[in-house]
């Protein structure tokens, strides 16, 4: 069948014609495709897209002089787009992230002068409990037997602890979490 047919009867709907269309060309447009994908599937993804694109605007095909041409500038012209948005979603990802580390640095440094004044403000026995648990990584049981205290008295200072580091933050300007992060600062010091 010559262009011009083929080109027409796709335009009639001719569902035979289309396939005709896609076992001649599918393979080469394909291998054209993953020349600059580097990427079989995002190839087939492309090419699949392509012929659903031209079944889509087939009533539009008139001035079309080569299907095959089209077919190869849809698929490289969806290539680019594709390109271009990735680049975009790369770019907002970079400027989150990029914000994201910013704030926490100084969202960080509040939580760290916040929490050290906090931990200061505890009982005496409350911050050692505290900071041997947190700074030194010992068990309750470690610093029960350390101290010479119960396990009891270790669970119910540490309690203590949470409570006013919670209560400490809840009412700062900035509502700040005790959490990991707070436990890493504890371990190199306050």
């Amino acid at each position: 069948m010559d262009c011009k047919t083929l080109r027409e009867s796709i335009r009639a709907c001719d569902r035979r014609a289309f396939r005709s269309l896609f076992d001649d060309t599918y393979d080469s447009l394909l291998a054209y495709t993953t020349t600059f994908t580097h990427d079989r599937e995002s190839a087939k993804d492309i090419v699949q897209q392509c012929f659903t694109n031209l079944w889509v605007k087939r009533n539009n095909l008139g001035k079309v002089s080569s299907l095959r041409k089209y077919l190869f500038t849809m698929a490289h012209d969806q290539y680019r787009k594709e390109q271009s948005r990735h680049q975009l979603y790369d770019e907002l990802k970079i400027q989150a992230l990029s914000d994201r580390v910013h704030e926490s640095g100084a969202d960080a440094n509040k939580r760290t002068k916040k929490l050290i004044a906090i931990i200061e403000e505890l009982p005496p026995k409350c911050k050692e409990i505290l900071l041997l648990n947190k700074r030194e990584g010992k068990k309750y049981h470690e610093i029960a037997a350390q101290l010479q205290i119960s396990i009891k008295t270790v669970e119910s200072q540490m309690r203590i602890a949470y409570k006013k580091i919670r209560e400490g933050f809840s009412k700062a300007p900035l509502f700040l979490f005790f959490n990991r992060f707070s436990v890493k600062i504890l371990k190199h010091g306050c």
